[in-house]
């Protein structure tokens, strides 16, 4: 059954604009010529050696940061040592010359798990993120990433944090988070957007789009009238300032649901303005 679910979803099933990840430009996400590999070994972090001595990480990939999920994770791909592969690059090699690629593991040698980002993903020991790159190349690895925070699998065993939890958000400083929460008010300034998801004086999550991000999502569709009072998800690598703040990625903002503007706050005014 997992198996079968997870190449539905990787078989690029549609999903409404509102909530589709955007894809990557054509440099990052284009495809090298396949080549057939062994898998040697599991370095740090997900790195996998290759027989050849070619060295790959998985392509629109985050590993975890948490020690417990990190040791599942790379027990999970420890037990495909050996393993025959189709390694399928994309774009360039990151910045330690590592090829970035999809890895499909024969279908006779492993049963499920074919698609080893998908696996680990499905399996929830992985977030389906752009890492580096502007987007995803896989945003069909979403729709698997969200089938297993629907069972609670791994790491989506405990509730998302809300954004508008302060504290809760200070706990993850320094971590990849993914969160949940509506956005109260959105300030365009020239180098940078502010989506703000706690009232003025109060402790919540502040995101912060550069510039030529904003410039992408809007082109995208999304802008300060449609995105103030969303609900939506957020990613990024979380950190303290002023109060609980991430940057986000062009890719890392999803829409979850139409919603009415948000009420006044009890003091009479809407969110924190800048």
């Amino acid at each position: 059954m997992l198996a079968a679910s997870l190449a539905a979803a990787l078989a690029g099933v549609p999903t409404c604009p509102a909530r589709a990840a955007p894809r990557a430009g054509l440099t990052d996400c284009a495809a090298g010529p396949a080549r057939d590999e062994v898998v040697a070994g599991v370095g740090p972090r997900g790195e996998i050696q290759l027989a050849s001595g070619l060295r790959a990480v998985l392509d629109s990939l985050r590993w975890p940061d948490a020690p417990e999920a990190a040791s599942a994770a790379q027990a999970w791909l420890d037990a495909r040592r050996g393993a025959r592969v189709t390694v399928v690059p994309r774009g360039q090699p990151d910045r330690w010359e590592r090829v970035r690629a999809d890895l499909l593991v024969a279908e006779d040698d492993i049963t499920e798990g074919a698609d080893l980002a998908g696996g680990l993903i499905g399996a929830g020991l992985a977030y389906a993120d752009a890492g580096e790159a502007d987007s995803l190349c896989r945003p069909g690895l979403r729709l698997v990433e969200a089938a297993a925070r629907a069972r609670g699998l791994g790491l989506w065993g405990a509730a998302l944090p809300a954004a508008r939890d302060g504290p809760a958000l200070r706990a993850r400083a320094g971590h990849f988070v993914v969160a949940e929460g509506r956005i109260r008010h959105v300030g365009e300034r020239g180098a940078r957007t502010y989506l703000d998801f706690a009232a003025r004086g109060t402790d919540g999550l502040t995101v912060t789009v550069p510039k030529r991000t904003w410039r992408m999502m809007r082109a995208r569709g999304l802008s300060a009238a449609s995105l103030e009072g969303r609900r939506v998800r957020v990613r990024g690598l979380l950190e303290v300032r002023r109060g609980p703040t991430l940057e986000v990625a062009p890719d890392g903002l999803e829409t979850l649901e139409e919603t009415d503007r948000p009420e006044a706050d009890s003091d009479g005014e809407r969110g924190l303005r800048r």
